[in-house]
C-alpha cells in the first residue's frame, strides 16, 4: 500500500465530510498536471493524509480507485472555474485527535519534505500548486502518530479489509441517474428513448451496430453473443445521445473485460496492443482471462474506434505517472 498527501484548500469541509477527494483531469489550458495524475495510482487500503488551512486534519483509508465523476454539485461557485469531469477516489477519513502544523514538526519531518513532488514546502506550509502528491510511509507514521491517531488507522484497515471491494461508486450512480432522467423526460421518439437507455447496459440498437463491425471479445475471442456486451470506449454517461448508439464507439467484450475496461484497468492502443494500468490487480487480470507478462494484440481499430480510445486512454485508463 502507499500513503498520499492531499492538500484540499478551499474544498476541504465537502471533500473530508463526504467522504473522497476530487480534482480536474486536467489544468483550465487543457495541459497535464501531475498532482491530477497522481489521483489514478489510488489504490483501496491507501493512506491519504488531510491537510488543510495549515494543519492536518485527519487521516483516511481509500476506499475505491479512482474513477470518472462529475464536479460535486456542492462545490458551488468554488468549482465553476474547473472542468466539470474529473478523477475522484472515495475516502474513509478520521478527524485527528490533536490538531497539529507541519510547519511546528520540522525537527522531525525536515528531511522528509521540500523535495520535488512534495506536497510541503521546506518552511513545512503546504503548496499552493499542490493537490494530492506521494509521500514516504516513515512520514505518514510520524503524522499519525504526532495527530494521536497511531492506533485507529490499525482500526480503519481492518474494517477496511473487509470492504476493499468496490461495492459502489456514488458518483458515477448518481451521474448515470441524472442522466437517464434526461433521457426519460426528452422530446424524443419512445424507440429511441428505450434504445439510448439499453445501450447503458451494452443492449439493444447499440449492440448490434457494433456487431456490424466488431465480432468477438478482442481478448478472450468469445464469439458467442449471448455472452458479449457491447462496451462503449467514451462511456455512455460520458457520450451525446448520437455517441451512446455509434458503433465506432463500442466494442464487444464479455463481463470481465467490460469491467475492466469501463474501469479503467485496461486499454488499447491504436495499433493493438492492451495496456494494463499498474493499480491493476494482476492475479486478478489473469483469472479474467489476460496476459499479464505478455499482452496480447488484439488487432487494428477503424478511425471512429481510434478516435474514441484516444479519449479512453486520456481520461479512463489508470495510466502511470510520467513527470511533466
Amino acid at each position: 500500500m502507499s500513503s498520499w498527501w492531499v492538500n484540499h484548500k478551499q474544498t476541504f469541509r465537502h471533500e473530508f465530510r463526504g467522504g473522497y477527494i476530487w480534482s480536474p483531469k486536467v489544468r483550465r489550458n487543457g495541459s497535464r498536471n501531475i498532482f491530477y495524475d497522481f489521483m489514478r495510482m489510488v489504490r483501496p487500503g491507501d493512506t491519504v493524509i488531510s491537510y488543510a488551512d495549515g494543519h492536518v486534519k485527519g487521516i483516511g483509508l481509500a476506499k475505491s480507485h479512482c474513477y470518472t465523476s462529475p464536479r460535486p454539485d456542492e462545490f458551488g461557485h468554488i468549482g465553476e472555474v474547473w472542468d466539470a469531469i474529473g478523477w475522484r477516489v472515495d475516502i474513509d477519513f478520521l478527524p485527528a485527535m490533536r490538531a497539529i502544523r507541519p510547519r511546528d514538526m520540522l525537527g522531525e519531518i525536515g528531511q522528509l519534505i521540500g523535495m520535488k513532488h512534495s506536497p510541503l514546502g521546506p518552511d513545512g506550509n503546504g503548496r499552493q500548486a499542490v493537490y494530492l502528491a506521494a509521500i514516504s510511509d516513515v512520514l505518514a507514521g510520524l503524522i499519525r502518530q504526532a495527530v494521536g491517531l497511531e492506533a485507529k488507522p490499525l482500526q480503519v484497515e481492518e474494517r477496511g479489509n473487509s470492504t476493499n471491494i468496490e461495492t459502489e461508486l456514488p458518483g458515477v450512480e448518481e451521474w448515470e441517474r441524472i442522466e437517464r432522467q434526461r433521457i426519460e423526460s426528452a422530446a424524443i421518439p419512445e424507440t429511441d428513448r428505450l434504445a439510448l437507455i439499453r445501450a447503458r447496459l451494452g443492449q439493444g440498437r447499440f449492440k448490434e451496430n457494433v456487431s456490424r463491425i466488431e465480432i468477438c471479445c478482442r481478448l478472450t475471442r468469445v464469439s458467442n453473443p449471448v455472452h458479449l456486451i457491447a462496451s462503449h470506449i467514451k462511456p455512455w454517461r460520458e457520450s451525446s445521445n448520437e455517441e451512446r448508439l455509434a458503433a465506432g464507439n463500442g466494442l464487444l467484450l464479455t463481463p470481465s473485460i467490460d469491467h475492466l475496461f469501463d474501469r479503467g484497468f485496461i486499454s488499447f492502443e491504436d495499433s493493438g496492443e492492451t495496456l494494463i494500468s499498474p493499480v491493476a490487480d494482476p492475479d486478478s487480470l489473469r483469472r479474467m482471462g489476460v496476459n499479464v507478462e505478455a499482452p496480447p494484440r488484439v488487432g487494428g481499430f477503424n478511425s471512429d474506434q481510434r478516435h474514441f480510445l484516444n479519449h479512453h486512454r486520456s481520461s479512463i485508463f489508470l495510466a502511470g505517472v510520467s513527470d511533466r
